[in-house]
């Protein structure tokens, strides 16, 4: 079985040699780095996968943002340790990752990615939502998690003006899950 947990502090470096090596260290000049620097992640949907040996396989991280005032989420970086990519490690994460958002009370995601990969969870373009340049348009995709939450959002995303309210509490193992491997059958 694999586990499912919130990422704490101590998995940050072991995270973060992880987006280093599927993203390269220059990662973070990409425009959406802007928008998360100085803003306290979204710690309860900051989430790690790892292999029953306990090895650190994928990992996908949430930050708050705004479009025209209305909250949203950031989505990423999502990675998956190279020798696992294509084994639908990193849809374990999405799917459950979005529904810990829904659950939560967020109505919106924004991620900058690749629209045939991210269609399957149900991201679309997002037309007249503008990311800092030099973001291709045609990689900013939304997610409604209620009906109608991207309607008539429109602008650019903007940097979350201060840590929301209230202030989340930091998450703990408690909050795992474990799940079998995506390419196995279920006992």
């Amino acid at each position: 079985m694999y586990e499912i947990c919130p990422e704490l502090p101590e998995d940050t470096p072991e995270v973060e040699a992880l987006y280093d090596l599927c993203f390269a260290p220059g990662r973070t000049a990409l425009s959406s780095y802007r928008l998360r620097e100085g803003v306290p992640r979204v710690a309860e949907l900051c989430l790690v996968l790892r292999d029953p040996s306990g090895v650190l396989m994928a990992a996908i991280r949430f930050w708050p943002a705004r479009v025209a005032e209305r909250r949203i989420l950031l989505l990423g970086p999502v990675a998956v340790h190279p020798t696992a990519q294509g084994e639908g490690l990193g849809g374990l994460l999405m799917r459950d990752s979005l529904s810990r958002a829904r659950s939560m009370g967020f109505a919106r995601v924004l991620l900058v990615g690749d629209a045939p990969y991210y269609s399957r969870f149900g991201f679309q373009r997002l037309d007249g939502v503008e990311m800092p340049p030099p973001t291709n348009p045609d990689r900013v995709l939304g997610l409604e998690l209620r009906p109608g939450a991207w309607v008539d959002v429109t602008g650019p995303v903007q940097r979350e003006p201060e840590p929301p309210r209230p202030l989340p509490t930091a998450p703990d193992r408690t909050a795992c899950i474990q799940v079998a491997h995506p390419k196995e059958p279920s006992s």
